[in-house]
């Protein structure tokens, strides 16, 4: 990944990058190995963690679990 380091960056934005890099669909394990791979943040990891086991079809429909379980200003 190129950029802005990911642990300088708010966890919107270190969500927000990861899921661009992304290829889907991708699942659960996906999403938190390229995290982990980026180093994104333990807080990070954990919200990637705690998704459903599913394939998710693009980012829309993991930030709209983000945002339903952590609350507004993630996800949107």
């Amino acid at each position: 990944m190129t950029g802005t380091p990911i642990p300088g960056e708010s966890i919107d934005m270190q969500i927000s990058d990861i899921l661009r890099a992304i290829s889907y669909p991708a699942n659960k394990d996906s999403l938190v190995d390229a995290a982990r791979e980026a180093g994104a943040s333990n807080e990070v990891l954990s919200m990637l963690d705690g998704l459903p086991e599913q394939d998710y079809t693009d980012i829309t429909s993991v930030t709209k679990l983000i945002g339903s379980n952590y609350g507004p200003g993630l996800g949107s």
